[in-house]
């Protein structure tokens, strides 16, 4: 169907402004939600409260990158399947654009010392952002002490077992429906299922022996795309078992480097892909790991979508949706304390995120200052700090 000339001015709206939140969006996917919400909802007034609470909670019920997913559906929302397409490239491609870039320095010009310097000012205020964001989104959606009991055994499994169980968020969504539905009250015609269908008809997609690297690259990345819930913050367990233990594309010092640059650079975390793309394969390996990685994001999103919006007052779907959010909630948590463990090392590191943390309490700072201002003392302390910092990772 062609847009029509109010579908087109809504088009470019969207266009322009997933453009600059790719550009200028930084500290991964719980911050970038929480820039979304407090532009759409409380700056542009595209969504109500429970709309962004709505499309948080069953975004995170999905496998894939969350920041991506809540931009695509909220592009859907405000301009239907054109608006879901054109909005989440846009928010990609300023990121695709400058990691790549970025593999092509390291590629052509050698080791990246000042990117791993970078990495050591800014991780630790990229777990500040993680943790004030979570913050914010806990006010927004947790209302109980089940969804409480619920964040806290997710976040317990993430960290014991140091990745993410797609069948917590399934199981905390069936909970949901017991205590806050209607199905012990009542049997329903049908029950709508919201996450289960979707997540269940996206099966193992296994990497196969033979073939060109461009398609074990697609392959492994649409695996990491379709079956990892809650993005780039737990992604990194994923990724490093396939690219380093099992194909053996990078060594650890490379996909240390790798994850630095998905933290550094604006938008989701899991850009990563596009480095370890043309670290593996050139450019063609950045595009066809970026499509990869994201590609699935879209397909679940535009399927689920006009579900949700036929069954949004679905007393089950709401039960789902409160399981589901608690469930993400404790999950990025239990995710923040495994990328601490990547993140902070040394007295300094503590130090920024400490601060990092007290500065976004106390004032409105921008994610670009802040991260701007601890790359500089990343760059100026870690010649200093370096044989510490790298004894203790």
């Amino acid at each position: 169907m062609t847009p029509t000339i109010s579908q087109r001015s809504r088009l470019t709206e969207l266009a322009r402004y997933f453009l600059r939140l790719g550009f200028l969006g930084f500290g991964g996917p719980v911050a970038l939600v929480g820039q979304m919400e407090r532009e759409l909802v409380d700056g542009k007034k595209w969504l109500t409260k429970e709309e962004m609470k709505e499309s948080i909670a069953i975004c995170q019920s999905l496998p894939g990158p969350l920041a991506i997913q809540v931009g695509i559906y909220v592009a859907w929302l405000r301009g239907g399947f054109w608006g879901a397409w054109i909005g989440g490239w846009c928010f990609i491609l300023p990121n695709f654009a400058i990691v790549a870039s970025l593999g092509a320095l390291y590629v052509y010009l050698g080791d990246l010392q000042p990117v791993t310097a970078i990495f050591y000012g800014v991780s630790p205020a990229v777990i500040a952002l993680i943790l004030h964001s979570c913050y914010r989104l806990a006010k927004l959606g947790m209302e109980d002490w089940l969804q409480w009991a619920i964040a806290a055994v997710c976040l317990a499994v993430t960290v014991i077992l140091q990745a993410e169980v797609a069948v917590l968020f399934i199981g905390a969504g069936i909970v949901g429906i017991a205590y806050y539905g209607n199905l012990l009250k009542r049997t329903p015609a049908t029950l709508p299922g919201i996450a289960i269908v979707p997540a269940a008809a996206v099966g193992p997609i296994v990497p196969v022996a033979s073939g060109s690297t461009l398609s074990k690259l697609l392959l492994f990345f649409l695996k990491a795309g379709s079956l990892t819930f809650g993005s780039g913050l737990v992604i990194v367990p994923f990724l490093e078992q396939g690219l380093v233990q099992q194909y053996n594309w990078l060594d650890e010092r490379q996909f240390l480097i790798a994850v630095a640059i998905g933290m550094i650079s604006p938008g989701p975390v899991v850009i990563t892909a596009t480095f370890v793309g043309y670290l593996v394969a050139g450019f063609w390996g950045s595009v066809v790991s970026t499509i990869g990685i994201f590609l699935p994001s879209f397909l679940l999103v535009l399927i689920v979508a006009p579900l949700l919006a036929r069954h949004r007052g679905n007393a089950n779907v709401q039960g789902f949706v409160k399981g589901a959010y608690a469930a993400a909630i404790g999950t990025i948590l239990g995710a923040c304390i495994l990328l601490g463990k990547i993140a902070i090392g040394d007295w300094l590191t503590v130090l920024i995120g400490v601060i990092s943390l007290a500065i976004l309490f106390r004032w409105k700072v921008s994610n670009p200052l802040l991260i701007g201002a601890t790359a500089v003392v990343g760059l100026i302390a870690y010649p200093w700090l370096q044989p510490a910092w790298v004894m203790v990772h």
